[in-house]
């Protein structure tokens, strides 16, 4: 999800710093990125420019959505507070 909301708010970037921007290793990040890739999601360029595709872009765009109808709705208990004697 990282790596989509990045690319999706900034814009293509290069690999070393997408893996900077998203928190993880360059080795894990190339992982993600060659996973992301083989699913048509992202596209890396000759120049090693990563960028989303319209698939990603949708997908973004559902996850933001399915939050946004589901995890807003979400109530949490107030803390339980143990009486003291």
């Amino acid at each position: 999800m990282r790596i989509i909301t990045v690319l999706h708010e900034q814009g293509p970037m290069n690999r070393t710093n997408l893996a900077t921007a998203i928190g993880l290793s360059y080795d894990r990040a190339m992982k993600y990125l060659a996973w992301m890739s083989s699913r048509e999601l992202i596209i890396i360029d000759d120049n090693g420019y990563v960028r989303l595709t319209r698939k990603d872009e949708e997908t973004y765009t559902t996850l933001v959505q399915w939050v946004i109808n589901y995890v807003s709705r979400l109530r949490f208990p107030r803390r339980l507070t143990r009486n003291r004697r």
